[in-house]
Order: C-alpha cells, then structure tokens, then sequence
C-alpha cells in the first residue's frame, strides 16, 4: 500500500478507470449492483454464544508486546461442524451480488470455534508455517471453520477461476485444513497491486465458491449464522471509495434484526491498528487525502458495527493486536499475520500486540467469547476472555 500513494494522490478524488461505469452507468453501488444475493449456508456447525461486552481481560499490558501468555482453549474438541456451503452462485464475469442471504440462527447449546487469519495469499513459507499451526490447534481442539480476513491472493487478486495462483496461494498451503473457508474481499483482491479499483478481480473471488470444496464467499459482503452466532462479512475495499450505499443499509438492517446472541463481523480494514496502516480516517499517515485515508472504512463501521456488533475482527496491518479502546463498546482485534508482519508504530493503547505471523484462535460457548492470538510454533502469546452477564 505505501508503494501506491503516490498513485492515490492522482486518483483520489475520482474513480478509478475500472470503476468508472460502475459509478455512473447505474447509479448503484458497484458491490451489489449485478448478480443476485447468492445465498448463503450456515456455516459450520453450531456453538452455544453470547457476544459482546467486555469481560474477564487476560493480562493487560498497553502498547508493547506483552500479553498473558494465557492459556489454551477451553477444553474438549468440538468436531469441525458442518460444512459451509459455497455460497450464492455468482458468476465470474459480471458483478457478484452484495448481501449474501442468510439462514436463519443456529443451533443454541453447542460451542463454536473458528481460526481467523488475514493477508495471507502470498504462497510463502510464513503462510505455510501459520497454516501448520492452524490445523495442529484445530486437530487438537476443534475448529468449525476458518475465516480469511482479505487480501487472500497477494499482489494483485486473480484473473479467472482456473489461475494458477489459486493452487500454490491457497489451495496448496491449506490442502491439510479440511474446514470451510469463510472469506472477505481485501484491496489486494481488487487488484491494482493493492490499490484495489479492478472490479472484475473481486467477482473471479466470489464465483470461486463454485469451484473449490472449501472457499466460500457468498457475495462480497454477507452475513451467515452459526450456533448462537450472527456472522457478518464486510466488503471494507468498497468503502475506500465510498461505494457503499446498500451494504450500509442492509448490513445495518441484518444486525437490527439478528437474535444471535453474539454479533461478530469481519473486514479487511482496521477500525484502529498499531501497524503501519494506522486508524481509519488517517490511514498510512494521508488524512489529507479522500479515499487514502480510510474515511469511507470509518464512515461504514461507524454505521453499521460499531456498538452493534460485540466484535470487528480485521487485517490490512500484518500483525496481531488487541485493541483496548473500543468502537462505542465493540472490540477490535487485528490478525493480519496469515503470511508476513510488519512493525507497530502506533501509540493506541491495546491489551496485546506482536509485530508477528499467526493468528486468532476463537471458543464461544455460552455467554463466553474466549479469544487467543497465536504464533506461527503454536504458542498462545495472549488470552482473553469476553463474558456476558
């Protein structure tokens, strides 16, 4: 992203070329303009939740690495769940619906657990050695899927179903994880080496569920229940233009009307982040420049999650972090080292950071949400626990 702002000051202010028609033609938001809803399945099996407040904090520790170190999962191996479904049925020319559609709730009285990794699709030995782990923690403790924060194909998306690049950033560093892939979108996924206007790059994404038994993006934003858990997959790249009427009314309508008893959405970007990327609003240190600085990612969560969702779970920073400060009472972790990491320059205060590859190990069992970010050898570098009254 830092080698594109130089391309951003140029373009900001107006769509990309590969955006334009999209802008004008219709009146719509290029998201969810074409291509139909794309039902979504329920994801993986069912586990008993309760989302949202804060709860039973792990070691505290601001800024720095420091953390609990806490301890593992909480107990017996849930089964890997049911298999999601490969969501609506875009096809990959033309644009894939926005909304994917959900079942209705899931099954109340069993646990759910789910591995959540981000910036992940680089082919390398880091995105090998966090997979590794990912099923050594899911075969010993159960996962009931995982869940890809973006930029899933580094450095530009992919052009068709059958790219190659498909097999060696994604098929064969996950070819022992037999789970399904929960997916959101990432500017990398849109192409333009990062700048993410090619919009065709992100429908090639969505009608990919067609094709692989375990990548499943619905539509490129959706939400899909699971256990007491209403899921919520944001297509955040779009709101770095803007373009995101629709998403904004029907991702807030869906968390209106949701029951679940934990709300957990997904994004790319960061509400707030440590890393280089830095808070929405300012991002990459350009908040002099529209689209650049995010203003469009705060204006989206700041709308439709914040203090309606009891979590964000995000990428973009190549890091693991968990955020003190809250958006209005919803918390913020960033697991963006499914590949790569990158250094911590921020100064927001968090419960845990690491300038580390791994990931976000989740339990949710009652009115407990029992979070763990771990390394690429399998080591619990921190804990903590959210617990509803």
């Amino acid at each position: 992203m830092r080698g594109a702002i130089a391309g951003w000051a140029g373009v900001s202010l107006v769509c990309f070329a590969g955006w334009i028609s999209a802008c004008s033609s219709s009146g719509e938001d290029p998201t969810t303009s074409a291509g139909g809803s794309g039902g979504a399945s329920s994801g993986g099996a069912a586990g008993s939740a309760s989302g949202g407040a804060a709860g039973s904090a792990g070691a505290a520790g601001s800024g720095g690495a420091a953390g609990s170190g806490g301890a593992a999962g909480s107990g017996g191996a849930a089964g890997s769940g049911g298999a999601a479904g490969s969501g609506g049925a875009a096809g990959s020319g033309g644009a894939a619906g926005g909304g994917g559609a959900a079942g209705g709730g899931g099954v109340p009285g069993q646990s759910l657990r789910f591995a959540a990794i981000g910036d992940t699709g680089k082919g390398n030995d880091g995105q090998k050695q966090v997979a590794a782990a990912i099923k050594n923690k899911c075969d010993a403790e159960g996962c009931d899927f995982v869940q890809l924060l973006g930029d899933n194909i580094y450095d530009s998306g992919v052009s068709s179903t059958t790219d190659a690049q498909w097999q060696t950033k994604f098929e064969e560093p996950y070819a022992n994880i037999t789970l399904p892939f929960w997916v959101v979108l990432g500017n990398h996924d849109y192409g333009g080496n990062g700048l993410g206007y090619e919009l065709p790059k992100a429908d090639v994404q969505v009608a990919y569920s067609q094709v692989s038994n375990k990548w499943t993006l619905p539509a490129k934003y959706y939400k899909h229940p699971a256990a007491s858990v209403d899921f919520f997959g944001l297509d955040t790249n779009a709101a770095m233009f803007g373009l995101v009427g629709q998403q904004k009314t029907d991702v807030s309508n869906w968390i209106a009307a949701s029951t679940a008893t934990w709300k957990i959405a997904f994004g790319h970007h960061p509400y707030k982040s440590n890393g280089p990327h830095g808070n929405a609003g300012s991002y990459d240190n350009l908040p002099f420049i529209p689209g650049a600085n995010g203003a469009g990612v705060k204006d989206l969560l700041e709308t439709t999650v914040c203090g309606k969702a009891d979590v964000y779970i995000c990428g973009h920073d190549h890091s693991l972090q968990w955020l003190t400060p809250t958006c209005n009472g919803t918390e913020l972790i960033v697991s963006g080292g499914g590949a790569s990491n990158t250094d911590l320059p921020g100064s927001n205060p968090s419960y845990f950071q690491a300038a580390h590859i791994g990931f976000l190990y989740v339990v949710i069992e009652g009115k407990k949400f029992h979070g763990e970010l771990i390394d690429e050898t399998g080591k619990v570098l921190f804990s903590r626990d959210i617990v509803k009254p």
